[in-house]
Protein backbone atom coordinates (compact mmCIF):
# COMPACT_ATOMS: atom_id res chain seq x y z
CA UNK A 1 0.00 0.00 0.00
CA UNK A 2 2.87 2.78 0.62
CA UNK A 3 4.46 2.00 -2.86
CA UNK A 4 0.95 2.59 -4.39
CA UNK A 5 0.61 5.84 -2.66
CA UNK A 6 4.09 6.68 -3.42
CA UNK A 7 3.44 5.71 -7.20
CA UNK A 8 0.37 6.98 -7.14
CA UNK A 9 1.59 10.88 -5.34
CA UNK A 10 4.53 10.90 -7.68
CA UNK A 11 2.71 10.04 -11.12
CA UNK A 12 0.10 12.71 -10.11
CA UNK A 13 3.37 15.48 -9.72
CA UNK A 14 4.42 14.32 -12.64
CA UNK A 15 1.21 14.97 -14.50
CA UNK A 16 0.52 18.27 -12.73
CA UNK A 17 4.14 19.51 -14.25
CA UNK A 18 3.01 17.88 -17.34
CA UNK A 19 -0.70 19.67 -18.25
CA UNK A 20 0.90 23.38 -16.63
CA UNK A 21 3.24 22.81 -19.61
CA UNK A 22 0.40 22.03 -21.68
CA UNK A 23 -1.91 25.15 -20.20
CA UNK A 24 1.55 27.74 -20.99
CA UNK A 25 1.81 26.71 -24.80
CA UNK A 26 -2.35 26.59 -24.93
CA UNK A 27 -2.36 30.26 -23.57
CA UNK A 28 0.08 31.82 -24.93
CA UNK A 29 -0.84 30.11 -28.35
CA UNK A 30 -4.49 31.16 -28.09
CA UNK A 31 -3.61 34.77 -27.33
CA UNK A 32 -0.87 35.20 -30.08
CA UNK A 33 -3.58 32.74 -32.49
CA UNK A 34 -0.80 30.49 -33.47
CA UNK A 35 1.02 27.69 -32.26
CA UNK A 36 3.47 29.28 -30.12
CA UNK A 37 6.61 26.86 -27.35
CA UNK A 38 8.20 28.88 -24.92
CA UNK A 39 11.45 27.54 -23.77
CA UNK A 40 9.55 26.67 -20.42
CA UNK A 41 8.10 24.21 -22.19
CA UNK A 42 10.87 22.31 -22.59
CA UNK A 43 12.26 22.60 -18.83
CA UNK A 44 9.31 21.58 -17.19
CA UNK A 45 8.94 18.66 -19.25
CA UNK A 46 12.38 17.75 -18.80
CA UNK A 47 11.99 17.55 -14.46
CA UNK A 48 8.08 16.19 -15.59
CA UNK A 49 10.02 13.30 -17.26
CA UNK A 50 12.12 12.59 -14.18
CA UNK A 51 9.16 11.92 -12.25
CA UNK A 52 7.24 10.09 -14.95
CA UNK A 53 10.66 7.95 -14.92
CA UNK A 54 10.23 7.00 -10.94
CA UNK A 55 6.57 6.48 -11.52
CA UNK A 56 7.20 3.97 -14.29
CA UNK A 57 9.43 2.36 -12.19
CA UNK A 58 7.16 2.19 -9.07
CA UNK A 59 4.55 0.58 -11.14
CA UNK A 60 7.14 -1.87 -12.53
CA UNK A 61 5.45 -0.74 -16.03
CA UNK A 62 8.21 -1.20 -18.72
CA UNK A 63 5.56 0.56 -21.33
CA UNK A 64 5.84 3.54 -19.17
CA UNK A 65 9.54 3.78 -17.90
CA UNK A 66 11.00 2.72 -21.77
CA UNK A 67 8.90 5.46 -23.39
CA UNK A 68 10.51 8.11 -20.53
CA UNK A 69 13.66 7.68 -20.75
CA UNK A 70 14.25 8.20 -24.20
CA UNK A 71 11.44 11.22 -24.24
CA UNK A 72 13.99 12.59 -21.51
CA UNK A 73 16.83 12.42 -23.81
CA UNK A 74 14.78 14.41 -26.36
CA UNK A 75 14.37 17.30 -23.46
CA UNK A 76 17.50 17.44 -23.07
CA UNK A 77 18.74 18.04 -26.89
CA UNK A 78 15.49 20.47 -27.51
CA UNK A 79 17.33 22.61 -24.58
CA UNK A 80 20.54 22.78 -26.21
CA UNK A 81 18.91 23.06 -29.64
CA UNK A 82 17.49 26.81 -28.09
CA UNK A 83 20.88 27.31 -26.46
CA UNK A 84 18.89 27.21 -23.15
CA UNK A 85 20.79 24.18 -21.68
CA UNK A 86 24.21 25.83 -21.21
CA UNK A 87 22.54 28.93 -19.56
CA UNK A 88 21.03 26.35 -16.38
CA UNK A 89 22.89 25.96 -12.96
CA UNK A 90 25.85 23.70 -13.68
CA UNK A 91 24.38 21.89 -10.16
CA UNK A 92 21.03 21.50 -12.47
CA UNK A 93 22.85 19.95 -15.84
CA UNK A 94 25.09 17.60 -13.76
CA UNK A 95 21.89 16.55 -11.31
CA UNK A 96 19.89 15.95 -15.11
CA UNK A 97 22.61 13.49 -16.34
CA UNK A 98 23.28 11.82 -13.07
CA UNK A 99 20.17 11.44 -11.13
CA UNK A 100 18.84 9.42 -13.43
CA UNK A 101 21.55 6.83 -13.96
CA UNK A 102 21.71 6.86 -10.20
CA UNK A 103 17.70 6.36 -10.25
CA UNK A 104 18.26 3.51 -12.73
CA UNK A 105 21.42 1.39 -10.94
CA UNK A 106 19.08 1.51 -7.81
CA UNK A 107 16.44 0.01 -9.47
CA UNK A 108 18.54 -2.84 -11.02
CA UNK A 109 19.45 -3.70 -7.32
CA UNK A 110 16.03 -3.22 -5.99
CA UNK A 111 14.29 -1.92 -2.39
CA UNK A 112 11.38 -2.21 -0.95
CA UNK A 113 9.50 0.25 -3.26
CA UNK A 114 10.39 -1.05 -6.88
CA UNK A 115 13.03 -3.85 -8.99
CA UNK A 116 13.89 -5.03 -12.38
CA UNK A 117 13.08 -8.52 -11.26
CA UNK A 118 9.36 -7.30 -9.81
CA UNK A 119 9.17 -5.33 -13.01
CA UNK A 120 10.32 -8.93 -15.47
CA UNK A 121 7.08 -10.47 -13.33
CA UNK A 122 4.80 -7.84 -14.11
CA UNK A 123 1.45 -9.58 -15.08
CA UNK A 124 -0.28 -6.98 -17.28
CA UNK A 125 -1.62 -9.25 -20.17
CA UNK A 126 0.27 -9.61 -23.40
CA UNK A 127 -2.66 -7.57 -25.28
CA UNK A 128 -2.66 -4.83 -23.00
CA UNK A 129 1.06 -4.75 -22.96
CA UNK A 130 1.07 -4.68 -26.84
CA UNK A 131 -1.57 -1.89 -26.87
CA UNK A 132 0.17 0.14 -24.26
CA UNK A 133 3.68 -0.01 -26.24
CA UNK A 134 2.02 0.62 -29.57
CA UNK A 135 0.10 3.95 -27.72
CA UNK A 136 3.86 4.63 -26.02
CA UNK A 137 5.77 3.78 -29.47
CA UNK A 138 3.50 6.31 -31.61
CA UNK A 139 3.66 8.68 -28.92
CA UNK A 140 7.31 8.44 -28.68
CA UNK A 141 7.44 8.78 -32.30
CA UNK A 142 6.79 12.42 -32.34
CA UNK A 143 9.51 13.54 -30.38
CA UNK A 144 11.39 11.81 -32.27
CA UNK A 145 10.47 13.32 -35.59
CA UNK A 146 10.26 16.78 -33.98
CA UNK A 147 13.84 15.76 -32.57
CA UNK A 148 15.10 15.00 -36.52
CA UNK A 149 12.97 17.84 -37.83
CA UNK A 150 14.62 20.54 -35.44
CA UNK A 151 17.86 18.98 -36.31
CA UNK A 152 17.26 20.10 -39.82
CA UNK A 153 15.99 23.38 -39.32
CA UNK A 154 19.11 23.99 -36.62
CA UNK A 155 16.33 24.95 -34.17
CA UNK A 156 13.48 23.37 -32.02
CA UNK A 157 10.32 23.55 -33.41
CA UNK A 158 6.72 21.61 -33.40
CA UNK A 159 5.52 21.05 -37.15
CA UNK A 160 1.70 20.19 -37.74
CA UNK A 161 2.89 16.40 -38.09
CA UNK A 162 4.15 16.33 -34.49
CA UNK A 163 0.89 17.37 -32.60
CA UNK A 164 -1.12 14.85 -35.18
CA UNK A 165 0.93 12.21 -33.84
CA UNK A 166 0.56 13.02 -30.40
CA UNK A 167 -3.37 13.38 -30.74
CA UNK A 168 -3.09 9.61 -32.21
CA UNK A 169 -0.87 8.01 -29.14
CA UNK A 170 -2.42 9.71 -26.57
CA UNK A 171 -5.84 8.22 -27.29
CA UNK A 172 -3.96 4.49 -27.63
CA UNK A 173 -2.67 5.37 -24.38
CA UNK A 174 -5.73 6.76 -23.11
CA UNK A 175 -7.29 2.99 -24.12
CA UNK A 176 -4.42 0.93 -22.59
CA UNK A 177 -4.51 3.24 -19.30
CA UNK A 178 -8.27 1.97 -19.01
CA UNK A 179 -7.68 -1.77 -20.22
CA UNK A 180 -5.05 -2.01 -17.30
CA UNK A 181 -6.09 -4.01 -14.46
CA UNK A 182 -5.85 -1.72 -11.83
CA UNK A 183 -6.51 1.00 -14.31
CA UNK A 184 -4.02 4.06 -14.27
CA UNK A 185 -5.50 6.98 -13.33
CA UNK A 186 -2.24 8.86 -13.47
CA UNK A 187 -2.45 8.18 -17.65
CA UNK A 188 -5.99 8.75 -17.80
CA UNK A 189 -5.80 12.15 -16.30
CA UNK A 190 -2.66 13.19 -18.57
CA UNK A 191 -3.87 11.97 -22.29
CA UNK A 192 -7.56 13.39 -21.38
CA UNK A 193 -6.09 16.70 -21.28
CA UNK A 194 -3.77 16.20 -23.41
CA UNK A 195 -5.53 14.85 -26.46
CA UNK A 196 -7.98 18.24 -25.69
CA UNK A 197 -5.22 20.29 -25.89
CA UNK A 198 -3.37 18.71 -28.96
CA UNK A 199 -6.47 18.90 -30.88
CA UNK A 200 -6.70 22.78 -30.97
CA UNK A 201 -3.31 22.87 -31.66
CA UNK A 202 -4.42 21.11 -34.79
CA UNK A 203 -6.39 23.26 -35.51
CA UNK A 204 -4.58 26.51 -35.00
CA UNK A 205 -1.93 25.08 -37.08
CA UNK A 206 -4.57 24.15 -39.96
CA UNK A 207 -5.94 27.68 -39.45
CA UNK A 208 -2.72 29.60 -40.15
CA UNK A 209 -1.67 27.26 -42.87
CA UNK A 210 -4.80 28.79 -44.92
CA UNK A 211 -4.03 32.24 -43.90
CA UNK A 212 -0.38 32.23 -45.15
CA UNK A 213 -0.25 29.11 -47.64
CA UNK A 214 1.85 25.99 -47.48
CA UNK A 215 5.31 27.49 -48.24
CA UNK A 216 5.18 29.90 -45.35
CA UNK A 217 6.27 28.54 -41.60
CA UNK A 218 2.87 28.19 -40.98
CA UNK A 219 3.33 24.74 -39.50
CA UNK A 220 6.08 25.28 -37.41
CA UNK A 221 6.57 27.08 -33.85
CA UNK A 222 7.74 30.65 -32.77
CA UNK A 223 9.97 30.30 -30.22
CA UNK A 224 9.48 32.49 -27.36
CA UNK A 225 12.52 33.24 -25.17
CA UNK A 226 11.69 33.28 -21.55
CA UNK A 227 13.92 33.56 -18.69
CA UNK A 228 15.79 29.50 -17.62
CA UNK A 229 14.28 27.65 -14.82
CA UNK A 230 16.90 28.50 -12.61
CA UNK A 231 16.26 31.92 -12.61
CA UNK A 232 12.35 32.09 -12.23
Amino acid sequence: MESETLALVTGLASQLLFSSRIVLQWVQSEQAKRVLVPTLFWQISLVSSLLMILYGMLRHDPIILGAQLISYIIYIRNLQLLGEWLKLSGWFRAAAYVFPLAVLGWFVVGNQHFSLAAMLRNRIPGGVLVLGALGQFIFLLRFVYQWAYSERKGESVLPLGFWVVSLVGSLLILVYALARRPVDVVLILGNVFGAVVYGRNIMLLRREERHTGPPARAAEQVTEELPPLHSR
